[in-house]
């Protein structure tokens, strides 16, 4: 059960994020869901390093710092997504 929550709130933090980002992005659907995923572990790495483990209630800091990992991830891995994909529509 926890790898399909992580994969819900991988595929609702990546598209919060491509939502964010303006401009248009050109990863697929399943690649932003990944990044997603891994901008929910790298926020909460960074919200245990600031001590935000766990609260009371809704983690709202927590979820914001997963939130902006996400976005920094997506807005990464699509640039690099972008760069090979335009490399090999060149070779072709």
């Amino acid at each position: 059960m926890g790898w399909l929550w992580a994969i819900i709130v991988g595929f609702v933090l990546g598209l919060l994020a491509k939502a964010i980002i303006p401009g248009k992005q050109h990863s697929p659907l399943w690649l932003t869901t990944i990044f997603g995923i891994l901008g929910a572990i790298v926020g909460n790495a960074i919200a245990r390093g600031f001590g935000v483990e766990e609260t009371p209630g809704i983690d709202w800091s927590r979820h914001i710092f997963q939130l902006i990992a996400a976005i920094v991830i997506v807005f990464l891995g699509d640039m690099a997504y972008s760069a090979t994909l335009g490399k090999r529509k060149q070779r072709a």
